[in-house]
């Protein structure tokens, strides 16, 4: 599988080594972060009702201090899908003082 030479691509390429069908359903974890809580709560709560993202959690980094919302959206992960999900949640975040932390894939139990 080819895919571009971008930090999405370099991170598809090193899942698909370890062995994950990339070409199946996964639930794909994208992190977004703020300074203060009641901006990721804000955040958390409007992405909740969008169709795309039902499922967040918030937490807070102990070494840090800063709150992460962790948006899980399952998806074929494409990249070019993956870039405009991340580019969208990103958006939205940006209008919550956030920010993007990138994502992850967590291979399904078979």
């Amino acid at each position: 599988m080819h895919f571009p030479n971008d930090e999405n691509g370099q991170l598809l390429a090193e899942i698909a080594d370890a062995g994950v069908d990339l070409t199946s359903m996964q639930t794909i974890d994208f992190y977004i972060l703020f300074e203060q809580k009641p901006e990721a709560e804000k955040f958390a709560k409007a992405i909740t009702s969008d169709e795309l993202a039902p499922s967040t959690e918030l937490t807070k980094c102990p070494d840090t201090g800063v709150w992460e919302v962790i948006t899980r959206v399952k998806m074929v992960p494409e990249h070019t899908l993956l870039s405009q999900t991340e580019q969208y949640l990103e958006s939205i975040a940006n209008g919550h003082n956030g920010y993007g932390d990138g994502w992850g894939l967590m291979a399904e139990e078979e």
